[in-house]
């Protein structure tokens, strides 16, 4: 494995973030491909917090720049196998989002009139509605659904793969089982990463390290405010009667969610005792909480048995919405905190950091709001549709 010495802009993180990053700087041909770095800790590209997600994609979101992420992201998921050659598994099974209390209601109105608004044909659903949709279900207690056609799930192992791809083919240099150990400045700017293997010179850095965020942002001396929280789930073994189109149904109060997987289902829930940390081992008796609350909703689950279990990492922000941009160290950028929703705006955030880093602006969304500086100066704006 030969390092270089130097690079035009290291990309720390291999999952979609980076990934995509990499591909869109390389893309526009502003920075030659093969001064372009990107490293990963794990020995595979999109094993950290990209491959231990539940795939899902989506368009309902509560705010509106969450859901313009989506209105440009997920055509591009859309489209990948056409442009990248890679399919990726994009099962647009629908979202079904359930709420069992008055206050859930009225916000799922308003997020509706919003999605409607912003040319998202979200359907607003009564109690009614929801039971018979979900007959295998027991929501005696629902009061009102949403649902969205076009959301369901994609495999992000192949998204990762697609961009990794198709970035060293134009001359990226990626590379795995490689940490990143450290970051020396010179004043106000960067100048060097120093790896497990070796160290680079360069002039920018692009953090897109997920979880693992803040960590480089303290080497760099930037503060960012993103903390790790584990999530959990679990598969089940072959559930015939669960029909092919059976959406992605989230049970919001509980953030319990259930989606297909396979011939048998995909079951995670919240928990929301957890402490913040890096362990992404599966809390067995916080499973068996949320099989119990599963059974509950869905009581064929009792006769399937676990297929698989496994814990990944959310990296969350106060406002549960990324940060963007610059940091204030020169050449210091970070994509990342994504608070559980960032596999689905990989895309799209890959390209809005290369025009950010080569044009000095967002262009495709602007997402300028979501910058470090929001939180020191009160800008947040609050995800309701976090699970």
């Amino acid at each position: 494995m030969n390092l270089p010495n130097t690079a035009e802009i290291v990309i720390i993180g291999g999952g979609v973030m980076g990934a995509s990053a990499a591909y869109h700087l390389a893309q526009r041909g502003l920075i030659k491909a093969q001064n372009i770095v990107l490293l990963e800790k794990e020995n595979f590209f999109g094993q950290g917090a990209t491959g231990r997600c539940a795939g899902g994609v989506r368009y309902q979101f509560s705010t509106e720049i969450n859901v313009k992420l989506s209105l440009a992201s997920l055509p591009m998921i859309e489209r990948f196998k056409d442009e990248l050659g890679q399919d990726v598994s994009y099962k647009q099974c629908g979202y079904l989002l359930v709420a069992t209390n008055e206050k859930e209601v009225n916000v799922f109105k308003h997020n509706v009139s919003m999605q409607n608004g912003l040319g998202v044909p979200t359907q607003l659903l009564s109690g009614d509605e929801v039971r018979a949709r979900l007959p295998l279900m027991k929501f005696d207690d629902a009061l009102a659904g949403t649902f969205n056609q076009k959301d369901g799930t994609v495999d992000p192992n192949s998204v990762v793969a697609g961009y990794i791809s198709a970035a060293q083919k134009m001359g990226v240099q990626v590379f795995s089982g490689v940490e990143v150990i450290g970051i020396s400045l010179k004043g106000d700017h960067v100048e060097e990463v120093q790896t497990s293997i070796g160290a680079i010179k360069t002039r920018m850095i692009l953090n897109a390290a997920g979880p693992w965020a803040g960590r480089i942002g303290d080497m760099a001396g930037v503060k960012l405010p993103i903390i790790p929280l584990r999530r959990q789930m679990f598969t089940t073994s072959p559930l015939k009667e669960v029909p092919d189109d059976f959406p992605f149904v989230i049970d919001f109060a509980r953030s319990l969610y259930f989606h297909r997987e396979g011939e048998g289902l995909l079951i995670g829930m919240s928990n929301q005792n957890e402490k913040p940390g890096f362990d992404q081992s599966v809390d067995e008796d916080f499973e068996l909480v949320n099989l119990d609350a599963a059974i509950e909703r869905m009581p064929l689950v009792e006769k399937a048995q676990r297929a698989s279990h496994w814990a990944g990492l959310y990296e969350v922000t106060p406002d549960a919405h990324p940060i963007y941009g610059e940091t204030g160290v020169n050449g210091f950028y970070v994509c990342a905190g994504f608070s559980g929703h960032g596999f689905m705006h990989g895309p799209i955030s890959g390209k809005l950091m290369a025009e950010k880093i080569l044009d000095g602006k967002f262009s495709s969304v602007d997402v300028s709001m979501l910058d470090l500086k929001r939180f020191k100066e009160g800008r947040l704006i609050q995800e309701y549709n976090v699970v």
